[in-house]
């Protein structure tokens, strides 16, 4: 009864927001969240509640959408790090194996509520904010901007008539004032000199977007490794009685870990000489920041396993090759060893060359010669 009550509140609520996907028709929703994070059609409504929520809100984890039912638990390590970012308060969604958290009809219905009603508060606030003034200087980006010069460089705020000359001027002149006090060369010379102009700038920009794109693709292959990696631990048995324990560690210090970068073209202005210097990285200066006890282990002499494809021998032949019977001279094949020696004759035109097969072969034929002296000596053919 309570559940049926929480699905027609989300249908009434997805229909405010403006949903228009299958998730309406009559039944498509019950079936949706009994398979829970299993089904395609639950985690594509949760990841256009979700895109909807990152318009108006500053949420760096995302949701993606599933195609099969073997992509669940990737979307529920999805899910627990954005709830995690949101401050989620339901134990039940926050709390438990991570893996199995949606698989339960009720969580999922919670969890849809707990989205619509976000949304649904992001959009009011949305609505209902008053206008931001433009602040001087081209906007409060770059207002905020100026604002933190001045904070670092100790300046009292600024008159209100002020013009942009006289404000730059005062900070270059409070730059300067403060250089001297420090040693020679303590912040070191630009790395970049070339005075360059609006088109310049536009060129540089669009290389570090490039970049950023780049490497924003390898961070988030790196945090899906680091993810599979830590899901790893949860399979043995031991393991999963402390699931809520290594939560509790891992996702604070996930949540942090961000695809997104901060370098920006301030930092090509800010970048001194010192930068364009390589060091080695096992050089003694670099090791005192990235040396940790793990690297003092070291690994003994292992077995040898082998697998090198120019130490394998092929198999041999399981059928020898035919060949055309060729009838030899006609011969008396009387007294013990004639009969064996042509049947052994025989073994030996199909080429066998194996050890072990030629051992068989023997062991055939000196009892087949056997069998044929026993039966010649019993027969009446005897003279």
């Amino acid at each position: 009864m309570e559940c049926d009550l929480m699905e027609t509140d989300i249908l009434e609520s997805l229909e405010d927001l403006g949903y228009k996907g299958p998730l309406l028709e009559d039944g498509a929703l019950s079936q949706a969240v009994s398979a829970g994070a299993s089904s395609p059609e639950f985690t594509k409504l949760c990841a256009w509640l979700v895109s909807e929520l990152r318009v108006l809100c500053k949420l760096e984890e995302n949701v993606q959408a599933t195609n099969s039912p073997s992509e669940a638990e990737e979307f529920q390590l999805e899910v627990s790090g954005l709830l995690g970012e949101m401050n989620c308060p339901y134990l039940s969604l926050t709390s438990g194996d991570v893996t199995k958290r949606l698989l339960i009809q009720k969580n999922c219905l919670l969890l849809l509520t707990y989205l619509i009603s976000e949304l649904e508060a992001a959009r009011m606030l949305c609505v209902n904010a008053p206008p931001k003034k433009a602040q001087e200087g081209g906007g409060s980006e770059v207002f905020q901007e100026l604002k933190g010069i001045c904070i670092a460089l100790g300046m009292s705020k600024p008159p209100a008539n002020i013009t942009m000359f006289q404000f730059f001027s005062g900070i270059e002149k409070k730059l300067k004032e403060t250089l001297a006090k420090v040693p020679p060369n303590h912040v070191g010379k630009p790395l970049l000199k070339k005075p360059m102009g609006p088109a310049h700038w536009e060129k540089i920009e669009a290389i570090n977007q490039a970049i950023a794109n780049e490497y924003e693709v390898r961070r988030k292959l790196l945090i899906k490794r680091l993810d599979v990696t830590v899901q790893s631990f949860g399979w043995s048995d031991r393991a999963k009685s402390q699931t809520e324990k290594l939560a509790k560690v891992y996702q604070p210090k996930r949540s942090v870990l961000s695809p997104k970068t901060t370098i920006s073209v301030a930092h090509l202005l800010a970048a001194r000489q010192d930068l364009s210097k390589i060091l080695r990285t096992s050089s003694g200066s670099i090791r005192e920041k990235t040396a940790c006890a793990i690297n003092k282990v070291l690994m003994g002499r292992v077995p040898d396993r082998g697998g090198r494809p120019n130490e394998i021998e092929p198999p041999p032949p399981e059928m020898p090759p035919w060949q055309k019977r060729q009838d030899g001279p006609q011969q008396q094949t009387g007294g013990r060893g004639g009969g064996r020696a042509n049947i052994y004759n025989y073994f030996k035109m199909f080429k066998f060359e194996d050890n072990f097969k030629c051992f068989i072969i023997k062991t055939v034929c000196r009892s087949v010669a056997q069998a044929g002296v026993q039966w010649y000596n019993h027969s009446s053919l005897q003279p």
